[in-house]
């Protein structure tokens, strides 16, 4: 029997109508004609704005994998999670930004989320994606150590004061940033970037942590290469250990224009450099921060052994579990119950803005072999279980 079993832990935040609402709901995203046409269906530029279809989003996926439209109501259902030792990450789930404008507004964000975090126990970290303070080009251009225009120097030099000023506030009111991955074609200037930032801010712990997506064949030699830089300057390194988001991007890109995939050559491949960098990491736990951001359960009991192992305590602040809000409560909410420290991202934002990560968890759900299914058997033992138990 799997540590990550006991339903009646994983679902006790949930009603039974919760749960009833959700087993339709993965019902839906079980079947990949319609995630399909959904996909399609919500890429259409006015497909949102019909009278009909934003109450249906919000009362269905968007009330599954959202927290809310604003970081308040994330705060809200934040505190809700924790009464159970469950934290959370808000994430301000918007995308495609291009404008200076728009940058410097979600810096104010991330500041804010600063403010909200410093003063709240249930959210341990505040987390941003690089290209939210600048334009997916510029990272790409900074990162092939292209000539820049005196324009782009100007915006550049933009990106890295907006990454100062969060990294700073963190660092002043003692507060996580933590750093999401992009596509490998930007990836290299924002790794240089937070490397910047651990260097300046992670003097005494991990307080600043980058992301390493494990589907890409390079990132455990990057972890090991970082960790050797870390031992000769005298830093600490945060990294959330994922694996990964942009996989058919990345093979479609890399064909297309006709450079070496990035990417793993199958998933055997992501799961064996997953699970050594969870044992490189517990081994050096001196140097590292940890947040293991998985819905696989074979990689969480790893984790579990190697932490009783290398005798890291199971609310060691540098050792975390992670998944995404609205999925894998068997394993979240069961971590809880055995002391370990687990958060959830927690996205928010307007409806609107944050279609794209609600398309992508779909996708995600129908794509990841036996996620649809093992959410529904689980969320039918409970309703069995309290049926029985009434």
């Amino acid at each position: 029997m799997s540590l990550f079993d006991n339903t009646q832990f994983a679902f006790e935040s949930k009603s039974d109508k919760d749960l009833k609402k959700a087993y339709y709901l993965y019902k839906l995203i079980g079947s990949p004609a319609l995630t399909k046409f959904g996909t399609k269906f919500f890429n259409l530029p006015f497909a949102v704005d019909l009278p009909f279809v934003k109450p249906a989003i919000r009362e269905t996926i968007y009330k599954q994998f959202v927290g809310g439209e604003t970081a308040e109501q994330g705060v809200v259902v934040a505190n809700e999670l924790f009464k159970y030792h469950v934290s959370s990450i808000l994430d301000y789930s918007i995308e495609g930004l291009t404008e200076e404008k728009q940058f410097d507004e979600v810096r104010d964000v991330m500041l804010h989320l600063v403010d909200l975090a410093k003063s709240n126990p249930s959210i341990p970290f505040v987390v941003f994606k690089p290209t939210a303070f600048g334009r997916i080009e510029l990272f790409e251009k900074v990162g092939k150590k292209l000539t820049l225009t005196a324009e782009e120097e100007k915006h550049w030099a933009n990106i890295r004061q907006r990454f100062e000023a969060v990294c700073q506030k963190g660092y002043d009111l003692d507060v996580n940033i933590m750093i999401d991955a992009e596509e490998t074609w930007m990836q290299d200037s924002a790794d240089d970037l937070t490397d910047e930032m651990m260097m300046k801010y992670n003097t005494k712990r991990a307080l600043v942590w980058n992301t390493l997506q494990m589907y890409r064949h390079d990132r455990l030699a990057y972890l090991k290469e970082m960790y050797e830089k870390a031992e000769r300057e005298g830093y600490y390194l945060g990294f959330k250990i994922v694996r990964g988001a942009y996989m058919e991007k990345e093979r479609a890109r890399a064909q297309a224009e006709g450079y070496p995939s990035p990417i793993q050559p199958n998933k055997e491949a992501s799961d064996r450099d997953y699970n050594l960098a969870l044992e490189f990491m517990t081994l050096h736990k001196e140097r590292f921060g940890l947040f293991a951001g998985s819905h696989n359960e074979e990689s969480c009991e790893l984790l579990i052994k190697l932490m009783n192992e290398n005798g890291i305590e199971k609310n060691n602040p540098n050792f975390w579990f992670g998944q995404l809000f609205g999925m894998s409560d068997n394993i979240s909410f069961n971590l809880a119950h055995l002391g370990y420290n687990i958060a959830k991202y927690l996205p928010y934002g307007p409806i609107k803005e944050v279609m794209p990560y609600l398309v992508r968890r779909a996708q995600e759900n129908t794509s990841v072999a036996g996620q649809t299914g093992r959410e529904l058997s689980l969320i039918e033992k409970e309703l069995e279980r309290r049926k029985k138990s009434k």
